[in-house]
C-alpha cells in the first residue's frame, strides 16, 4: 500500500526530503549552513545586491489538482519565482519552501514535487536551504521564497521606461491562457505546446541576465498577469502610455489554431489575462539592434518589437491592422475581483 504522510509523520518526511535534496540538489555559493537547523546561514557576495521574492500556489486557485502531475507542480511553483528574478536580470541562489499538505497525501508525490523544484533550480546552481511543513484540512498549497543576487546597480525595474521607448516581448504571450482553457475543457486533448506553457512555464533567466548585463534596456517586467496588465504596470511606474501595433504581436500556430476552434480573435488571448512568464522590455529605439544581438547570443528565443511607450496621459492604445486606433483597458489577474 502506498505510504502516506499520516503513516510517515512530519519528521520522517523532513528526513526523507533532506536526504533527497542532499543527493539530487546542488551546492549554492555562499551557504554557510543549509538544511537541518533553525535557520540557514548565508554569506552575501561582495559587490552584489540581494533580490528577494515569494509566491504562493493554492490548489484550485493556481493549479488544477488531478491535471497537473506532482513533478510538474514542483516545477511550476519554482518557475514562477525564478521568473521574478529573471525580470530583474538576476541570478537565483536560495529557495525556502513551505508546504501545506493533507494527511492522506502520498509521500512519493511530495518527493516528486521536490524533484520538480530541483529540475528548475539545479541548472542555475541554486539550492533549497530551508522551509516548513504543516498539515491542512483545506486546499494543498506551496509557498516559495526565493533569494537571488545581481551586481550592484544593474537590476532592471518597472520605473525606468521613457516615452518613445520601443516595447519588446519574448516568446508568445497568451499560450498559457489557451493551455489553461484547454485543460479545463478537454485535458486529454490539450495541445502539448499550450499545455506546457501553462503547467511548466520557462522562466527567462538567461534572457533577463543578458538584457541587464547589456545595459541597453530601461525597464523590464515578467508577464504573470497578462501582457496588457503587466505592460500597464510599467506605464504606471514609468508615468507613460503605450501604443501596441496589432500586426506586430506574436501569435504562435498553436494559439491561432486554438483560437479558431473557440471562434476567438487570437489577439484576445495574446492581450488578455495569462501567466506566461515571458518578459516585457523597453529600450530606446536606436538600441534595439544591439539589444537584439545581446539577446540572441544566449539562445534562439523569439523577441518581438510590438510598439512603443507614449507620453503620460495617453493610456494604452492598439493600432489595428486597418489603421484604426482603439483604446485598451488595462487588464490583469486580480485575486479579489469578481
Amino acid at each position: 500500500m502506498p505510504e502516506t504522510l499520516a503513516g510517515l509523520g512530519e519528521f520522517g518526511l523532513i528526513a526523507r526530503l533532506e536526504d533527497l535534496l542532499g543527493r539530487q540538489g546542488r551546492a549554492a555559493p555562499g551557504v554557510v549552513l543549509g538544511l537541518g537547523d533553525d535557520t540557514a546561514i548565508l554569506r552575501p557576495q561582495p559587490g552584489n545586491e540581494l533580490l528577494v521574492t515569494c509566491d504562493t500556489l493554492v490548489a484550485g486557485r493556481h493549479f488544477l489538482p488531478g491535471v497537473i502531475a506532482p513533478q510538474e507542480l514542483g516545477r511550476r511553483a519554482m518557475a514562477v519565482n525564478l521568473s521574478d528574478i529573471a525580470a530583474m536580470g538576476g541570478q537565483p541562489l536560495y529557495a525556502l519552501v513551505s508546504l501545506g499538505l493533507q494527511a492522506q497525501t502520498l509521500v512519493a508525490e511530495v518527493e516528486q514535487i521536490y524533484q520538480g523544484f530541483l529540475t528548475e533550480l539545479n541548472p542555475w546552481g541554486a539550492a533549497v536551504v530551508g522551509g516548513n511543513i504543516t498539515k491542512t484540512e483545506g486546499p494543498v498549497f506551496i509557498d516559495v521564497t526565493l533569494i537571488g543576487q545581481i551586481a550592484a546597480g544593474r537590476a532592471l525595474r518597472r520605473a525606468g521606461g521613457r516615452a518613445g521607448d520601443a516595447i519588446l516581448v519574448t516568446g508568445h504571450p497568451g499560450q498559457a491562457a489557451a493551455g489553461l482553457r484547454q485543460l479545463r475543457q478537454t485535458p486529454q486533448q490539450a495541445d502539448p505546446e499550450l499545455r506546457r506553457a501553462y503547467l511548466t512555464p520557462t522562466p527567462r533567466l538567461a534572457a533577463g541576465q543578458a538584457v541587464a548585463l547589456s545595459g541597453l534596456a530601461n525597464a523590464m517586467i515578467d508577464i504573470s498577469d497578462g501582457l496588457l496588465g503587466d505592460l500597464n504596470h510599467i506605464c504606471e511606474q514609468s508615468r507613460a502610455g503605450a501604443l501596441i501595433e496589432a500586426a506586430r504581436l506574436p501569435v504562435s500556430p498553436a494559439l491561432a489554431t486554438a483560437a479558431r476552434a473557440w471562434g476567438l480573435d487570437p489577439l484576445e488571448l495574446v492581450l488578455g489575462d495569462s501567466d506566461d512568464y515571458e518578459l516585457i522590455i523597453t529600450c530606446a529605439p536606436e538600441r534595439v539592434p544591439a539589444l537584439t544581438a545581446a539577446f540572441g547570443a544566449v539562445g534562439d528565443l523569439a523577441l518581438s518589437r510590438i510598439g512603443h511607450l507614449t507620453p503620460a496621459g495617453q493610456g494604452l492604445r492598439l493600432l489595428e491592422a486597418n489603421g484604426q486606433l482603439r483604446r485598451l483597458s488595462p487588464r490583469g489577474w486580480d485575486h479579489f475581483s469578481s
